[in-house]
């Protein structure tokens, strides 16, 4: 597609979330793969005055490249649906859900698929006592990337000390030992399995720093394990009503085999940083960066 006949696309970062950093690497990264592809490209960092911008710069496809509160939570969604912008990623409903830990939890239930047990509570009620036994793992219910997670380990006295920022109502769950694996969904289509090893816990660092984890590609784990990753990520992808592309994070206890396997959250718009996990497994599967940023663009619509 030459640079004449292709859409001119807008790429959505940065914006106000706390992963507002981590966005504007993505929407960097995208637009350079975009451009690159022969697409007429501008970045926009999204703030409030998006509807005007939007409208002055008259986008024929938006490529949404926010991550966290406002921009992954159906939000943003809600107003490209509004202004009949086409758009990547999942749609207002599906974003909405997977967002919301608790209710996205709600509807891996409803599909059959593995989960902990977990609450929703008062961040003073989680100050005060154990809300749950030890070891358990307290976090905002809405966030991502790890952000504001506590890890509450078996032999601890006293309840987590939250800081002053965390929302009203968190989550608290179970903590689910193991392996930390993933699981990109691409369409209709689960593309591999990545095993994830840091020498601590997976938290914002590890995630985004490079060298803060390393990436086995796909993941030397039994296939009984593997493909019921690439099983429940399909699933789990359904069970919200994702679109183009997410990615479904796991834990996986190899002393209990397939009963160790539990799904932790759906991503429905995946990290496009060069220490991502979605390009990478596409890589895998012989889908190049700016193939899979193309894919995205012809994927998108509005009624999502």
């Amino acid at each position: 597609m030459s640079s004449r006949t292709a859409p001119n696309v807008v790429v959505l970062m940065g914006g106000p979330s706390a992963e507002r950093e981590v966005s504007l690497s993505s929407g960097r990264e995208c637009a350079a793969a975009l451009r690159d592809e022969g697409f007429s490209v501008t970045e926009l960092d999204a703030g409030p005055d998006l509807p005007v911008r939007l409208a002055e710069l008259r986008p024929d496809v938006v490529f949404n490249a926010l991550h966290g509160r406002w921009g992954e939570d159906g939000c943003v969604q809600g107003i490209l649906e509004w202004m009949r912008i086409p758009y990547t990623h999942s749609g207002i409903l599906a974003s909405a859900l997977a967002m919301d830990k608790e209710r996205s939890k709600a509807a891996y239930r409803a599909a059959g698929l593995p989960v902990v047990a977990s609450r929703l509570a008062c961040a003073d009620e989680v100050r005060a006592r154990h809300v749950l036994p030890p070891p358990y793992v307290v976090k905002p219910n809405n966030e991502g990337s790890s952000v504001g997670v506590y890890i509450v380990h078996e032999a601890a006295n006293a309840p987590p000390q939250l800081s002053p920022d965390m929302p009203n109502v968190v989550m608290v769950e179970a903590f689910a030992p193991g392996r930390e694996l993933t699981t990109t969904v691409m369409g209709d289509r689960a593309l591999t399995v990545t095993d994830i090893l840091t020498d601590g816990w997976y938290d914002y660092d590890a995630k985004y720093s490079t060298g803060g984890s390393r990436h086995v590609v796909p993941a030397d784990v039994p296939a009984q394990i593997f493909e019921a990753c690439l099983d429940y990520a399909l699933r789990a992808h359904r069970a919200l009503g994702c679109r183009g592309v997410s990615r479904t994070d796991f834990r996986w206890d190899e002393t209990r085999g397939l009963d160790g396997l539990i799904l932790l959250e759906t991503n429905t718009q995946p990290g496009m940083t060069p220490t991502s996990l979605a390009p990478e497994q596409a890589a895998h599967c012989g889908i190049g960066f700016g193939e899979l940023c193309r894919w995205m663009i012809e994927d998108a619509s509005c009624n999502r």
